[in-house]
């Protein structure tokens, strides 16, 4: 799948987030090592606390279907400037997906491409335990 394939998937995630209170609706798309595709989107509840971001909704989603290997990951809002994954969502990519290649994209053009350990250097990982 192209980079850009992978950024309409996260684009069309994005149209499912529940973002009634926040307003801002982010969608992602990740990419197996197998070459599925998993989405996922934002999910917000009154509390705040318990609201659920694209990324981690996509990697919990593709672990529970037994993927256990990915390759990069597409975040979408509707910004002008690129939305990195905030930390809890670098913490879950990095124990899960390792040093994930991640495309950063708003509604109309994509705005970069990072890899993981340049997000979140020092990972508090496995390593650590």
């Amino acid at each position: 799948m192209s980079v850009s394939e992978l950024i309409a998937a996260a684009r069309r995630a994005r149209r499912h987030a529940q973002a009634a209170y926040s307003g801002f609706k982010v969608g992602a798309a990740l990419e197996t090592a197998g070459g599925a595709i998993v989405t996922g989107c934002n999910i917000e509840n009154a509390t705040y606390g318990l609201t659920v971001c694209a990324e981690r909704v996509a990697m919990f989603k593709a672990l529970s279907d037994g993927h256990r290997a990915f390759t990069r990951i597409a975040i979408v809002a509707d910004t002008d400037s690129p939305t990195p994954p905030c930390g809890a969502c670098r913490q879950i990519l990095w124990e899960f997906g390792g040093n994930l290649e991640v495309h950063l994209a708003n509604m109309h053009e994509h705005k970069g491409v990072h890899q993981l350990k340049d997000l979140l250097p020092l990972p508090f990982d496995a390593r650590l335990l």
